[in-house]
């Protein structure tokens, strides 16, 4: 298997929705970012599926080390070999995938953020910083549409953050922020118990909106002159915009349940998206 059928086959296998944005990409452009979304995955799966955190830490710090040996023209692991190739026509840079490294590290030193201002710097880390990346591999030539990158990076993650509130729950860790749990009289403990208290919808209805406050900053920011460049970020942004859609409708009920949308959906959203282009991201009226 090539280091290309290794990276696509990381893809698929996940069944994310990023995977629906590289479909109608060009070769050069689907292979880069398909190699950086399989690294962002490999270094999720350190996090997300070893039980012990020395040993997370132990293989984080390879990864730290691989991504020396990439820049130094000797990488040894199929993903950073599929992505060796595109460090100098994407304008991949060490420092940005050493940070998103960083951020997989604060998921296994934190379970807890105090506020928002806390959780958008991790936000950025994991998914900000993808977002510039992924820009950079579309074709970006305005420093504005590096920040509706960044912007769309957090919209993504407060719905995945949104999405995920039980799953996360159930391996010991907290996202939403600690003082607006508090304002809405939501204990952590009734997150781990899968209770929806009283102040539950208020305070997941809060999320959401902030997230779709996000998304329509992220769509200001596109300049127009790029937005076809940048057609598989905003697919993302249809899909995921969709995805929270579908999670209000069910009243976020997602402490004992994972609300997802069908590939078919999917598939849909995004040949849509790329034919016609989308918008999304308008505050609820709720």
């Amino acid at each position: 298997m090539s280091p290309d059928e290794y990276c696509q086959q990381k893809a698929a296998a996940s069944g994310s929705s990023f995977y629906y944005s590289f479909l109608f990409l060009p070769a050069q452009r689907r292979q880069a970012i398909t190699a950086l979304y399989a690294y962002c995955r490999e270094v999720d799966d350190v996090v997300d599926e070893m039980q012990d955190n020395s040993v997370a830490q132990a293989r984080l710090a390879w990864w730290a080390d691989e991504i020396g040996r990439l820049y130094a023209g000797e990488p040894q692991h199929p993903v950073t070999r599929a992505l060796a190739p595109h460090l100098e026509p994407f304008g991949i840079r060490r420092d940005s995938l050493l940070l998103v490294l960083d951020g997989m590290k604060m998921d296994l030193q934190q379970t807890r953020y105090l506020d928002f201002a806390s959780l958008a710097r991790y936000c950025h880390a994991v998914a900000g910083v993808v977002g510039e990346l992924s820009a950079g591999i579309f074709g970006a030539g305005d420093e504005r549409t590096f920040e509706y990158a960044r912007k769309l990076g957090l919209a993504l993650q407060l719905t995945n953050i949104i999405r995920d509130v039980g799953e996360d729950a159930r391996r010991g860790r907290v996202y939403l922020p600690l003082d607006e749990m508090r304002q809405h009289g939501v204990k952590v403990a009734d997150l781990l118990a899968a209770r929806y208290v009283d102040g539950y919808l208020p305070l997941m209805r809060f999320q959401a909106r902030r997230a779709r406050e996000v998304y329509a900053e992220a769509m200001a920011a596109l300049p127009a002159a790029e937005r076809a460049a940048q057609r598989p970020g905003l697919i993302m942004g249809a899909i995921y915009a969709t995805l929270l859609d579908e999670i209000e409708r069910e009243e976020f009920r997602v402490l004992h349940q994972r609300v997802a949308l069908t590939p078919l959906r999917k598939l849909w959203i995004a040949w849509r998206t790329w034919v016609f282009g989308a918008s999304f991201g308008q505050p609820s009226s709720r």
